[in-house]
């Protein structure tokens, strides 16, 4: 168990390293645009690669975030109830989160595949084959599947949750 415990931490990981790469993609392509556009010159499409790399990142980083805390959540209410309540609420979030992301994945995936299928490319001027951007957003919904399932299955085994915070919160657990 420690292997898979293992390799999904380091998945985890690499796709926040991966979505952080994105953000300095999009640094890049913002300044190398600028540049042309001092000196004269025409960059194409650069500004459509600057929103597939920002999508890539939002898509790429939601795994790791959810396992650092660094999602939205609500927790009054989980923080008002009992504990075994509190475990109750929990393997219901934990489910639900997951049951709708893995099942944004499997359409995300037949909307790749369609893409794919009928070389759809994008309506700028670079003419980027569109399937693959777009297989970037099944990866990542695909790895926040994993890790709302893989948080689920710690809570119905462990009571708790595997969600770190790498800040200080204004509430206070109880």
């Amino acid at each position: 168990m420690t292997a898979i415990r293992k390799t999904l931490d380091f998945l985890y990981l690499i796709a926040g390293v991966a979505a952080a790469l994105c953000l300095i993609a999009i640094l890049l392509l913002i300044v190398a645009q600028m540049i042309a556009r001092w000196t004269g010159e025409i960059f194409p499409g650069a500004p459509d690669y600057a929103g597939y790399a920002m999508a890539a990142a939002s898509f790429l980083a939601f795994a790791n975030a959810l396992n650092k805390g660094a999602h939205i959540r609500v927790s009054i209410l989980l923080n008002s109830v009992p504990s075994g309540m509190k475990r109750v609420l929990e393997i219901w979030c934990f489910a639900l989160g997951a049951a709708i992301t893995w099942y944004f994945t499997y359409n995300a995936t037949w909307f790749v595949y369609w893409s794919w299928k009928f070389n759809e490319v994008s309506q700028g001027q670079d003419a980027t084959l569109m399937w693959i951007p777009q297989s970037v957003m099944v990866v990542g919904g695909g790895l926040v599947a994993v890790a709302l399932t893989d948080n689920l299955v710690h809570v119905i085994r462990h009571g708790n949750h595997r969600i770190t915070r790498d800040t200080v919160e204004d509430t206070h657990e109880v």
